[in-house]
């Protein structure tokens, strides 16, 4: 007899707890996310120029980096000379130097890599920067 009420007790309680956990469908929202994938080249540069302006430390121009590097695109050189602005700012040579070595990994080919490294030579030059192929080459 305790058995029959015990499994009773069972079969029941999950009606009641599923009942009340579940919210009508018609209540439930899902947030996107993806919340940036409609967004425009355009957009994206003008983000990251304004989110690495306003890095304040290693971490967050690292987590930028991070989070810029990971779409499916090559960042602007805008975008790019913001990065390595910030990298400097906060006092980080390394990771300056690093920004050159993600442009060469996104880029297709070499003339790519090559008319980044000409259009952001002011930059580095400005800032003291070189690429890794320019520390050790000699």
């Amino acid at each position: 007899m305790n058995s029959r009420i015990l499994s009773s007790v069972l079969r029941a309680r999950p009606l009641a707890v599923r009942r009340i956990a579940t919210p009508p469908f018609a209540a439930v929202r899902h947030a996107s996310s993806d919340a940036h994938g409609q967004e425009s080249f355009e957009a994206f540069s003008e983000r990251y120029v304004a989110f690495f302006q306003g890095a304040e430390d290693l971490f967050e121009v690292q987590r930028g980096l991070n989070n810029c590097f990971a779409h499916d695109l090559v960042p602007s050189p805008g975008v790019i000379e913001a990065a390595l602005r910030a990298a400097r700012r906060v006092n980080d040579y390394a990771t300056a130097v690093r920004i050159f070595e993600g442009i060469k990994e996104k880029v297709e080919n070499k003339q790519q890599y090559q008319a980044y490294l000409d259009e952001l030579k002011p930059i580095k030059e400005e800032l003291g920067i070189e690429t890794k192929e320019e520390l050790y080459s000699s």
